[in-house]
């Protein structure tokens, strides 16, 4: 899959695409309708995703703490499994955020990626103070010469399938709620950081990421599948996770670390994704090492236990 940032000058082979607009954060059962609607609307065009980076709501809202389901580059891991053939990046910025709906449909859609139709849901908004609506977008792609599909909201667990809603239940460690809606585990991913190493002393040597733009979860320890995308060790490993602050320690920063089971090697640098499958207990403060370590072998014990019996999938 093609990742296309951009809509200035593209290529032939980069336009022509039959494609689902808006944000996909997350990339949830809903968005998934959208982008089935699009595979089926021209089955002889390539099925695309238009979306936007950053997202829209970190332009208008730069103070905002982090809100991100997924990174761009997880997003387009999904997208690639769902058998898209691209991705368009849309920069969104200040050019961007003032243009008319008129505009958008015209310069972006139709001139800029020459998309041969559009599929959106049916509370899509775009342009300039979010004027545009579905119908609006049906109008004047009747006039530039695209399709447009208006998709009906997909039923789900609060009404319709909802970005907000499934950043609330990950919030609150309901990991399994967060799948159903999701249509696959919660993924946190990135670059494998340097770490204080104070895992390994423990002998739990764990791999440490950087949140970065990403939704914190609720703190805690959690039963993780951590997929490694290069490397020799490339593949699925079955771990443990834990999201927090380490009162133990001390430390105030939130922190991500997950460690392999069984495994040995070294994965700085690593491009990984960590699954998170259930959340298994809150973080705590022990009375000294001995007490953490019985707790640590606890935890994996149980987390063991719980992807023995869970799909790399997602929950059935």
């Amino acid at each position: 899959m093609r990742v296309v940032r951009g809509y200035h000058d593209l290529a032939p082979h980069d336009r022509g695409a039959s494609a689902a607009l808006g944000n996909f954060d997350g990339l949830h059962k809903g968005h998934r309708r959208l982008i089935g609607a699009a595979q089926a609307a021209h089955p002889e065009a390539p099925a695309a995703v238009v979306s936007f980076e950053p997202h829209p709501r970190r332009h208008f809202q730069p103070e905002a703490p982090p809100f991100r389901l997924c990174r761009p580059e997880e997003r387009a891991r999904v997208l690639a499994r769902l058998g898209l053939a691209r991705i368009h990046e849309i920069p969104f910025d200040e050019t961007l955020s003032v243009m008319s709906a008129e505009a958008f449909a015209e310069d972006v859609l139709h001139r800029g990626l020459g998309l041969v139709h559009v599929v959106v849901g049916a509370d899509f908004r775009f342009g300039r103070a979010r004027r545009g609506d579905p119908g609006l977008l049906e109008r004047l792609g009747k006039t530039l010469g695209f399709g447009v599909t208006v998709a009906a909201m997909d039923p789900g667990p609060d009404g319709h399938y909802s970005s907000t809603a499934i950043r609330r239940l990950i919030t609150e460690g309901d990991m399994h709620a967060a799948a159903l809606a999701l249509g696959r585990w919660h993924t946190v991913s990135g670059p494998v950081i340097q770490g204080d190493q104070r895992g390994r002393d423990l002998g739990y040597p764990t791999a440490n990421l950087a949140f970065g733009e990403q939704l914190k979860p609720r703190h805690g320890v959690y039963a993780a599948r951590v997929r490694l995308h290069d490397g020799p060790h490339r593949g699925l490993h079955d771990g443990v996770a834990n999201i927090g602050v380490r009162p133990q320690f001390g430390v105030n920063a939130p922190n991500f670390e997950v460690h392999l089971f069984d495994f040995k090697g070294d994965l700085y640098g690593t491009e990984i994704s960590v699954d998170l499958v259930a959340h298994l207990r809150d973080e705590a403060r022990f009375d000294g090492v001995e007490a953490l370590i019985i707790q640590m072998d606890a935890d994996s014990a149980a987390a063991r236990a719980i992807l023995a019996k869970s799909s790399a999938d997602g929950p059935e």
